[in-house]
Order: C-alpha cells, then sequence, then structure tokens
C-alpha cells in the first residue's frame, strides 16, 4: 500500500504553493486555498509560491491570470516567488514547460510505466455505456501495449494518441492533516490519461512533476480533490519524487446547506471587491471558513492571522457563508476605519465601478465619506449620493415617492415643496445655514423634519434616499437644487 507524507515536514524549510486554473475569476473557495497556504508558510518562516496551471487549453482565459494575481495581492496574499516575482524553480506556468513534461513521459514510457491509447471520443462513450455506467467505467488495459510504432500508425490514420499511466493495482492511503488516514481501494482506480493528444499534459501528471521540481513539500487544497490524490501519489512514486504533506479543505457551503454558487449571490473575490467590501473584511471572513484561533475570536488582521494559524485548528465540518455575518463585518470595519483608509477604499471601488461620482477629487470623496456615516458597503456612497452628480434633468421620479412624498393628503408634499423652494431664495447655501432654516420651517409649521425634508429629497433626488438633506442641498448648490425643485414642481404641481 502506498502512503503519503503524515505531516508539515520539519527537517527541511516549509515550501507551500497555490496553483490556479486561470479560467475564470478568483472564486473565494480557490482564495481560501491560497489564503491557507500563505498563512502557513508565513507562520512556518518558509516560502509561498504562485503557479499558473493553464493546460486546460479550452477553457483557458488569458485575462484570469492578470485578475487572479491582482485579487490575491488585493487581498493582501503576497508570493515570495513564482510567476511574477521569478525564482529558481521557473518557468511558473505550465504552457511554458510542456517539453519537460514531455521528458518525463518518454521516461514512463520507455519504463513500461504509461502506454499510448488511441480511442475516439465516441469509442470511449461506447465502452462506458458497455461498462454499465460512467460511474461504474474503468479504462481496459491492454494486453499489450501500444509501441511507438503502433502510435505514430494511429496519428498518421488521424487517429487521437494519448498516453495513459499504468496505475498499480494496490490500495492509497492518504495521511491528510485534516481528515486524517484516507484509503482509496485499488478497486476504484483505473489507467488515467496523463498526456492528451494535442501535446499538452494533463492536469495530474504536471501538478505532480512542478510540485516536485518546485520543492514544494506541503499541498493544501479543497476536500473535493482528496479522492484524485492517489493518482499523484502513484505518479511521485513513479518518478521517484518525495510525496509532500496534504491539508484538504472541508467544504464551502450556503445557509442552507448546498455548495456555494452564484444562485446565492457573489462567489468571486473581484464581485466583493466591486460590491464595496473591504480587503481586510474578506480575507477575515475567508479564514473563518473552516479555520479558528479558539477562544471565540473571530476579528483578526492579517498579521494576527499569521501569527495564530496552524493546520491543526482546522476543522472536518463544512463552512457555512454566512452572507450576514460578512456584512456585519464589514459594517464594522467601515465604521472603525481611519478617513485615510476610507479613503483609499473608496478609489480602489470607484476605479472598478462606473459611478458619476468625480473620482479625482479628493475633497469631494472625503466629504462624501462623512456625509454617509454608517454605510455597510462603500455601494451605499453612489447609491445615495450618485443622482447629485448626473444632469438636473436626467433623473427619474420614483412612483412611490411622488405618490406617497409629494401627492398624498391632496398634495401636501407639493404644497411644502413650493413654500420651501421660496424661502430657499434668501438663504445663504452652506450646510450649516441649510440646516438651520429646515429646522426654523419644521417649527415654525409645526412639522416633523419627514414632512418637511422628504418632499425636498424626492424633488431633488427622484426617491427618498440621499445623505441628510442639508449636505444634500450643499453638495448640489443653489442653482442645481433649485433648478431640480423647479423641474419638480413643473412635473407634478397643479396645471395652470
Amino acid at each position: 500500500m502506498a502512503e503519503t507524507q503524515d505531516s508539515i515536514p520539519s527537517s527541511r524549510p516549509l515550501r507551500t504553493r497555490f496553483a490556479p486554473s486561470p479560467t475564470g475569476l478568483l472564486h473565494v473557495g480557490n482564495a481560501r486555498t491560497a489564503l491557507f497556504s500563505f498563512l502557513l508558510a508565513r507562520h512556518g518562516k518558509g516560502r509561498f509560491l504562485l503557479r499558473i496551471e493553464d493546460t486546460d487549453r479550452q477553457r483557458h482565459n488569458e485575462g484570469a491570470v492578470t485578475e487572479i494575481m491582482e485579487d490575491l495581492r488585493w487581498l493582501g496574499i503576497e508570493w515570495d516567488e513564482g510567476f511574477g516575482v521569478g525564482g529558481p524553480h521557473g518557468p511558473y506556468r505550465q504552457s511554458q514547460r510542456l517539453e519537460l513534461y514531455r521528458g518525463y513521459v518518454d521516461r514512463l514510457l520507455k519504463e513500461a510505466k504509461a502506454y499510448y491509447a488511441f480511442e475516439t471520443t465516441e469509442e470511449l462513450e461506447a465502452m462506458r455505456g458497455g461498462g454499465g455506467g460512467r460511474g461504474e467505467f474503468r479504462y481496459p488495459r491492454p494486453a499489450t501495449l501500444p509501441t511507438d510504432a503502433d502510435a505514430a500508425r494511429a496519428k498518421a490514420a488521424g487517429r487521437p494518441v494519448v498516453v495513459r499511466f499504468l496505475c498499480p493495482s494496490r490500495d492509497v492511503t492518504i495521511i491528510d492533516d485534516c481528515f486524517g488516514p484516507v484509503t482509496i481501494p485499488a478497486s476504484e482506480m483505473e489507467d488515467f490519461v496523463i498526456l492528451k493528444a494535442d501535446g499538452y499534459p494533463t492536469y495530474y501528471l504536471a501538478n505532480a512533476i512542478d510540485d516536485a521540481l518546485m520543492e514544494i513539500n506541503y499541498v493544501v487544497r479543497g476536500q473535493e480533490f482528496l479522492g484524485q490524490t492517489w493518482r499523484q501519489v502513484f505518479l511521485r512514486e513513479a518518478m521517484g519524487f518525495p510525496q509532500p504533506g496534504h491539508a484538504h479543505l472541508p467544504l464551502i457551503l450556503d445557509m442552507q446547506g448546498r455548495k456555494l454558487s452564484k444562485r446565492d449571490g457573489d462567489v468571486e473575490v473581484r464581485a466583493f471587491r466591486a460590491a464595496g467590501y473591504l480587503p481586510e473584511v474578506l480575507v477575515n471572513f475567508i479564514a473563518l471558513l473552516g479555520w479558528g484561533p479558539g477562544k471565540d475570536r473571530e476579528k483578526m488582521t492579517l498579521a494576527e492571522m499569521i501569527e495564530l494559524f496552524s493546520v491543526d485548528r482546522i476543522g472536518k465540518t463544512n463552512a457555512k457563508f454566512d452572507r450576514d455575518k460578512l456584512m456585519a463585518f464589514n459594517t464594522d470595519a467601515l465604521a472603525a476605519a481611519s478617513q485615510e483608509r476610507l479613503l483609499a477604499a473608496l478609489k480602489d471601488y470607484l476605479s472598478l465601478n462606473a459611478t458619476p461620482i468625480p473620482a479625482g477629487d479628493e475633497n469631494l470623496l472625503r466629504h462624501l465619506l462623512r456625509i454617509t456615516a454608517g454605510i455597510r458597503t462603500l455601494a451605499d456612497i453612489p447609491a445615495k449620493c450618485g443622482v447629485l452628480f448626473i444632469p438636473d434633468d436626467s433623473y427619474p421620479y420614483e412612483d412611490d415617492a411622488v405618490s406617497k412624498v409629494l401627492l398624498k393628503n391632496g398634495n401636501e408634499g407639493l404644497s411644502v415643496l413650493a413654500e420651501l423652494r421660496k424661502a430657499l431664495d434668501g438663504c445663504p447655501w452652506t450646510e450649516s445655514d441649510l440646516e438651520g432654516l429646515i429646522k426654523g420651517f419644521c417649527e415654525s409649521h409645526g412639522l416633523g423634519m419627514g414632512k418637511v425634508a422628504q418632499p425636498l429629497r424626492v424633488a431633488v433626488t427622484g426617491r427618498t434616499i440621499s445623505p441628510a438633506i442639508h449636505d444634500t442641498l450643499a453638495i448640489l448648490g443653489r442653482e442645481r437644487a433649485t433648478r431640480r425643485i423647479d423641474r419638480c414642481l413643473a412635473l407634478f404641481g397643479p396645471r395652470q
């Protein structure tokens, strides 16, 4: 029986890696894998490496390479070696290592540890059907292994030529630091493809070779890969490579116990970034998906996570992605952040989103942050203030706002608005003067603030949500604010 290494190496420097396949944006599950690998290396004074596994040419997305790197760095996850920063074990992109993989395949073929296969997709489908279904099918190893000449003839005849690994007929036990010993019986294994017809290696082969040559001695990845780890175990054994330690992370589920997916909302780091979450909040939240430092502690900086992290605190229980908890974390963090931190975060948010807010006006951005205190995400700022920066005749009026605030009780709101319009003509246009005027109007007319502020708000924004009404008017300025009020009165006031 083959076995893997059973813990974090103590005699050699710890080396971990994150090896994404750039087929799309960075999913929070993959971000957790990267984070735990990073924390483990940093805590153990080791090195963390980034490798790009781009052998899936059909689904490859070149733009995703840059986006993954950007999102890792946004989270604060920096790599010591690898793609984009270099190092002694490059290249760190698998598509640039094809000759190296081919050399190992040739060696496995020569040693009769692998063999050629020529079936078409249709033939394989027919074979699976004859085996009682895809789940029960095991590829039938030929009695005589094909030769190089056989492969050449098959290729000349237009048939797909792949290379399959000749799998040993014995069980494999994975010594996993999260789930303990896990044995995969030989009855569940088969001779699997290691070199595709297009000349690219499969994930299993390239992954095993690269981990060995890049001296990766501890692998962190998702639980869903645990049942396939036997493939890398046998490949490393066949090529004479040492076995790394393993930690397979529990699944991440939604609050209904289903696999996390887009049906419940954002699942990519970029989407949370664009939605106005702080990176320090998201990375803290992701760290708690299966791990915790104990003593009911939840909120930590990245430096504190590095200090506290240990594999033995990773649980076996599936993690729940609690979006309400993430929102609460973000709300608290925004309330506690310094003005400089908020300004930097808002600039990053605006760089990813098309809003009418002038992103280059720092004084304005600071002002918007001040008057929108209490926001839950940075997206609340354009939601509340964006309408103030569009042309005065281009914003729509929400039907409910007009009917409930302006027209209800015999146009009560419109009457208040018309009187306010006259009062505003003689008011100095500062926040304090506008606030004083509106409060005085409320007192002199025996009206609550809502009865006065809301008609003004609907008039100048078309809806019932904005910053405090005096701040809203001050940002617009006298000319634009009165123009908007006049437009509202003309649209909804009594016809002459």
